[in-house]
């Protein structure tokens, strides 16, 4: 009797772990999905843009062009005060503050949106074209549905005179969203309807690739011959205990080290993708070193003895059948390191990657910042539109570290070897 009644207790104190474990794989995945729902929710529309239809008759005189085949001429035009003009005299104002705010419907970068577009149609002087010209941040997200419209005046960034406007542009069907192209060919902007992430996108490759090559070599290098090579003494094993120990140092050691040692000693240019590269590259080494001595390890001794025993040297063995045989494994943990290299961002702080950087980067040497980088910046500024950059950010960077991941587990299935 007490023998059944223990086997029933014990059933019971199973299904009850089952259920413990449904609940709390129940609510992680609830809280990941919600996670997702509101980035996606609140970034989903940065990748549209709002236009504003615009006729902009090219004046010789008012743009003050002579001789059309004159760059010089063409480069220094007037076009400030021609979209200017043009664009507020087509609706009645009262005073120089409603003047103002009709203006501001339109984006500081309009100058150069219409300039940009006469050089490239010099032969459209003297004729009246419509552009669709970039609307301002309040603008766009009054039309995205992202800007009460019924609250009190005062408490807008749009004024009721602006939303009048607002209302007689959807009558005349002079606004259109577009695709946000600006969000992946151009930096960080003070402007939220300018700014993109292209230029972190550029700084993240080029820091992950400086990752790449200097930690997988090595890391690799260091694996063969701790696994492979090195004598089992002391002093190994206190090199296998202190590359387990940085694998779980926090990241901001290691940007503690870049500041201190690349910047302060080495006198590196700081807020590149070098700088940031060499420093990610320090913290991976353990997270690739570890994984591919697990990989080494799996290969079957039968593989060396059979090396050995036709005429193979030991180096010969090692990398002509171990190495290739654990190459899967490696490959797998290499990407994964990177994977959480990418998403770094305290070690980047502390080298300077927060620079406010508003060109591409052409090389590693160029200042840049990185994806994980932008939110931080971005989810500090006030203004609405910076809130869905920052959501969209997140999107692309989770982008990235999903095909990452997904690489990682590709390689190890495909190339892996199963050993019976």
């Amino acid at each position: 009797m007490n023998k059944e009644l223990r086997r029933k207790k014990r059933y019971q104190a199973e299904k009850r772990f089952q259920v413990y474990g449904i609940i709390a794989i129940s609510l992680a995945l609830f809280f990941v999905g919600l996670l997702v729902f509101k980035v996606f929710s609140e970034g989903t529309s940065a990748f549209s843009r709002t236009m504003i239809k615009v006729p902009i008759t090219f004046n010789a005189e008012k743009l003050g062009i002579s001789n059309i085949n004159d760059n010089d001429e063409v480069e220094n035009a007037d076009y400030y005060s021609l979209v200017y003009e043009q664009f507020v005299k087509n609706y009645p104002y009262s005073n120089d503050e409603e003047e103002k705010q009709i203006i501001k419907l339109l984006s500081p970068d309009y100058e150069f949106e219409v300039k940009n577009y006469f050089l490239k149609n010099r032969n459209q002087l003297n004729k009246t074209v419509n552009l669709l010209l970039t609307a301002s941040d309040d603008f766009d997200q009054l039309h995205k549905g992202n800007f009460p419209r019924d609250i009190p005046e005062d408490r807008r960034r749009l004024s009721n005179y602006q939303l009048k406007i607002y209302d007689q542009f959807l009558k005349e069907g002079k606004i259109k969203k577009i695709f946000n192209n600006y969000l992946f060919s151009k930096g960080d902007s003070r402007d939220p309807e300018l700014a993109g992430f292209g230029g972190a996108i550029y700084g993240s490759f080029f820091t992950i690739l400086i990752c790449l090559l200097i930690s997988f070599p090595i890391a690799l290098s260091a694996a063969v011959y701790l696994e492979e090579f090195a004598p089992k003494n002391k002093l190994t094993d206190l090199i296998e205990i202190n590359i387990n120990n940085l694998a779980a140092v926090p990241s901001i050691v290691f940007g503690l080290l870049g500041l201190g040692i690349l910047l302060n000693v080495f006198e590196l240019p700081r807020s590149t993708a070098l700088v940031g590269g060499i420093t990610l590259s320090l913290m991976t080494l353990p997270r690739i070193i570890i994984p591919a001595r697990a990989s080494l390890k799996s290969v079957p001794p039968s593989i060396r003895e059979g090396a050995l025993a036709v005429g193979a040297s030991k180096v010969q063995t090692v990398f002509h059948h171990v190495v290739p045989l654990a190459m899967p494994g490696t490959l797998s943990g290499t990407i994964i390191g990177l994977a959480q290299a990418l998403g770094e961002t305290a070690p980047l702080l502390l080298i300077g990657m927060v620079a406010f950087v508003v060109e591409l980067p052409g090389s590693p040497m160029d200042p840049s910042a990185s994806l994980p980088v932008q939110v931080y910046l971005w989810s500090e500024s006030a203004e609405r539109g910076f809130v869905e950059k920052t959501s969209a950010t997140i999107m692309m960077l989770l982008g990235f570290l999903i095909v990452m991941n997904s690489l990682a587990v590709y390689a190890r299935q495909k190339f892996e070897k199963k050993w019976n």
